[in-house]
């Protein structure tokens, strides 16, 4: 474990290759006293498998210039890293409590599978599954798939980029794992950090263009608790008392692009498809005024496309 301050001024401490699960990651940050990675008192939850096929990238109004008039990405402050986020969408969900019964209850009847209720929903309460933004009003999405041909063409010489294990970081309640994408041309460069392999055990992994993605902690405040109704071969969120609300850490996946300090372009129009706006939940980690209400992000974003007509639209909740 190492400690360095970021960009921003915050303590990180950090596992440089390593994705670590929550049991490993207690074991390596016991001396830190952390009072929320080390609460035992943790109602059961689940554990799904998402595969994810969309990446966001936020940012607020004075990213959201410099995206439009370079027309594509950069690192932030010359950084040689673009920041990207796994965005889980209502699908995914779905798909993902469709897995996890079937993994845990493969003999379910045909009336046992029509009489589950949806549950996965309530768990999915952390910032990983918000509508809302920490980093600013503006939300650019966009396919997985997109986003690597296009790094592929314009970094990697149209060759398939590379995927690393980069690093596990540790604030007070969160804990981020982020998965590094660099060129071929790069291998030396990187070569310390283990390759991204398919491996069912990991936290996260890349196959068939999705990352598949077995979250930690997916639960912002834990209000549920998960029960197994076993004789029935079905699950069920039970609400918790009012008096019991447990706080422990959350997890996220981010994807760092390496384009050491180049821009990712994508067409003008594509990008403002791909906009949507953001209202801010707290904790931020820019600061509070530096988010738009929704009029004015709407003014801002049609002075940059001008034009373009279309309405700017809000981001959604999963649930």
């Amino acid at each position: 474990m190492k400690t360095r301050t970021n960009s921003r001024g915050y303590e990180e401490r950090y596992w440089k290759g390593r994705h670590l699960k929550l049991t490993d990651l207690k074991e390596e940050a016991k001396d830190l006293e952390n009072q929320y990675l080390l609460e035992e008192n943790i109602p059961l939850y689940p554990r799904p498998e998402l595969h994810v096929t969309q990446l966001k990238h936020d940012t607020k109004q004075y990213g959201l210039c410099g995206i439009r008039w370079k027309n594509g990405f950069k690192g932030p402050h010359e950084d040689s890293l673009l920041w990207w986020s796994l965005a889980v969408t209502p699908d995914d969900i779905t798909s993902a409590e469709r897995r996890l019964l079937e993994t845990t209850y493969p003999d379910r009847t045909e009336e046992q599978v029509q009489m589950q209720q949806s549950f996965l929903g309530k768990f999915a309460t952390s910032p990983s599954f918000s509508e809302l933004s920490r980093l600013g009003s503006y939300r650019f999405t966009f396919p997985l798939e997109e986003l690597l041909e296009a790094y592929s063409q314009q970094c990697c010489s149209g060759a398939q980029p590379i995927m690393r294990v980069y690093e596990t970081v540790l604030y007070k309640k969160e804990v981020m794992y982020v998965i590094l994408v660099h060129s071929p041309a790069n291998q030396e460069l990187f070569s310390d950090r283990p390759l991204l392999t398919d491996d069912p055990n990991s936290i996260c992994s890349y196959r068939d263009g999705r990352f598949i993605w077995r979250p930690e902690a997916m639960c912002g405040t834990h209000r549920y608790e998960l029960v197994k109704r076993i004789d029935e071969n079905q699950m069920e969120a039970r609400k918790l008392e009012l008096s019991r609300k447990e706080f422990y850490v959350w997890d996220h996946v981010a994807v760092a692009l390496h384009v050491d300090g180049e821009v990712l372009n994508f067409d003008s129009a594509r990008l403002r498809q791909n906009l949507k706006y953001c209202s801010k939940t707290y904790p931020t980690i820019v600061k509070p005024w530096e988010f738009e209400d929704f009029p004015q992000a709407e003014e801002i974003v049609r002075k940059l496309w001008p034009d373009d007509s279309s309405p700017l639209e809000r981001a959604e909740p999963l649930n």
